[in-house]
């Protein structure tokens, strides 16, 4: 039996959730080509964990990742698949890279699309939660290559300096969560 920390926990052929512009859903399909070229868009989660004092659980995708390997992203981030809900997905997920519970907010929903040169790209209808844990962390390595914990201040510095090293999905949802759902992340980033 594998270590928690290198099992093999999803795979190209899992099938996912196609979605219409409204998360309506449509079929399904093999994650890989979900993936290709430009992208089919599916359902997918984003989740912003924050620790009590809080700091907000970042993750660097693993190097093995198709898409933005290396590259520092949110806590976790992931896709329903075919016949799961939302609730059980998240969990799963938090389970399967980092170990630990939480309990999350629903925030948003949004469609992004993002073309990582000719590899292939996100094209998603991804729901933002936050949540908090109080749960010690133990990364999965085959989905993740690091974590650290940052407080927004710190977070900013980085976004300003080397932009370039966060997912494209991050970035997008950070700048809304900040603009358009300020005291709900406040509260968040106050810790408790």
């Amino acid at each position: 039996m594998q270590d928690y920390e290198n099992r093999i926990v999803s795979s190209d052929s899992e099938q996912l959730i196609l979605v219409d512009k409204n998360d309506v859903e449509i079929g399904y399909l093999d994650k890989s080509s979900c993936h290709d070229a430009g992208g089919i868009l599916h359902r997918a989660f984003s989740l912003f964990i924050f620790d009590r004092d809080g700091r907000l659980l970042m993750q660097r995708r693993s190097a093995s990742k198709r898409l933005w390997p290396l590259y520092w992203s949110n806590s976790c981030c992931s896709h329903p698949r075919r016949g799961e809900s939302m609730e059980e997905a998240t969990e799963r997920r938090l389970q399967d890279e980092l170990n630990i519970e939480a309990e999350l907010e629903f925030v948003y929903k949004f469609t992004y699309q993002a073309d990582f040169g000719d590899l292939g790209a996100e094209h998603e209808l991804c729901w933002v939660l936050l949540g908090r844990t109080c749960d010690a962390i133990v990364a999965n390595t085959n989905e993740i290559a690091a974590t650290r914990s940052l407080n927004a201040a710190e977070l900013q510095q980085e976004l300003d300096v080397n932009p370039e090293d966060f997912t494209p999905w991050f970035k997008l949802e950070w700048q809304r969560l900040k603009e358009r759902h300020a005291p709900l992340l406040q509260r968040y980033l106050d810790g408790g």
